[in-house]
């Protein structure tokens, strides 16, 4: 199992090494648990699950959490117990994003969690989770460029930060925001199995025009242009188009997490998936069934973010709110 480093977490008490800690992630997409023990100046994953989901497919329609959702989500959130029970768990957090923020029925269903499973889920605000994503993406980040722009592309929305780095230092978010698009959300309204070139340029469009009151309003842009300013995404689609460029044959978190890629290969690649068919993409290693729907329309919310705020490059960060959550509770120890 692999060992993560954080930046909030600069050794690990002989108390705190004894324990064992489990962090949960449940977005509008994705169900993911890390269960860990601390190590020197972070943590060692002992145990991991992630399954999709799709808690919030057909949400923004519907405003609640369709049953067949909740079924399949139960499902996943019943392997996580059992994990968290065979591995002793003796400290958890375990926290819903977007979906469940949105949702009208979500008290029932957070109700209906504890009795199925037994998992107390704790609906976090945008700002947490912006709090978790950075903290969790802190050790990719280079001390050496003093700006940094953090994108995690969720299902139901992307939350973006604007953050001063400072070598040696846990990063300092300056500004944040939620953008109500993810990439269920825009797959349930766009499509995502067969997209025009007219259809992704309008989801691009749609995504810019809701980035820019929040780069305006900070000067981001502006900063990009003089220089000095980084990027790190954290996010499955992002992930992903680190999978495709490099053309493994089965998804590797170690060769992925960490990656670098261009604005030119990520506009390439968004392209290529965009003409790709359903099918082709499902064959696709890094992509499958799961992801062959929504990978376009999370291409179409990074290639917007890339003209927005035309970096170069971008960092591929295969970690996020779990590792956060799991740095914010060995550090609490």
């Amino acid at each position: 199992m692999r060992e993560i480093t954080s930046h909030t977490v600069r050794s690990v008490a002989p108390a705190a090494a004894r324990e064992v800690y489990a962090a949960l992630d449940l977005g509008t997409n994705n169900c993911r648990l890390l269960v860990a023990r601390g190590a020197p100046h972070g943590f060692r994953v002992i145990d991991a699950f992630s399954r999709i989901v799709r808690l919030g497919e057909g949400l923004a329609a519907s405003g609640v959490l369709s049953e067949p959702a909740m079924a399949r989500t139960i499902d996943a959130l019943k392997v996580c117990a059992d994990k968290v029970s065979q591995r002793r768990v003796t400290r958890a957090r375990y926290v819903a994003t977007e979906a469940c923020r949105r949702a009208a029925n979500c008290a029932a269903f957070i109700e209906r969690v504890q009795n199925e499973t037994g998992i107390p889920i704790e609906i976090i605000t945008s700002q947490e989770e912006v709090r978790l994503v950075v903290s969790g993406c802190a050790p990719l980040l280079d001390g050496a460029v003093s700006r940094a722009i953090v994108i995690d592309i969720g299902g139901g929305s992307t939350e973006l930060a604007w953050l001063d780095v400072v070598r040696g230092a846990a990063p300092q978010i300056l500004a944040a925001t939620s953008v109500p698009h993810g990439v269920v959300t825009m797959t349930d309204r766009y499509g995502g199995r067969e997209v025009s070139d007219a259809t992704y340029d309008a989801m691009i469009t749609e995504m810019r025009d809701a980035i820019r009151p929040f780069d305006e309003q900070h000067g981001i842009a502006a900063t990009v242009a003089q220089g000095g300013v980084q990027m790190l995404g954290s996010s499955g689609t992002v992930t992903t188009l680190g999978g495709v460029y490099l053309k493994l044959p089965r998804y590797n978190r170690a060769q992925v997490d960490g990656l670098m890629l261009s604005f030119t290969d990520i506009a390439q690649l968004s392209r290529m998936l965009l003409h790709l068919s359903y099918r082709d993409r499902i064959d696709n290693p890094c992509i499958g069934t799961d992801r062959a729907d929504l990978v376009i329309s999370g291409c179409a919310i990074v290639e917007a973010i890339c003209q927005v705020w035309p970096v170069g490059r971008l960092r591929v960060a295969d970690r996020g709110i779990r590792e956060g959550v799991l740095s914010g509770l060995i550090g609490a120890h």
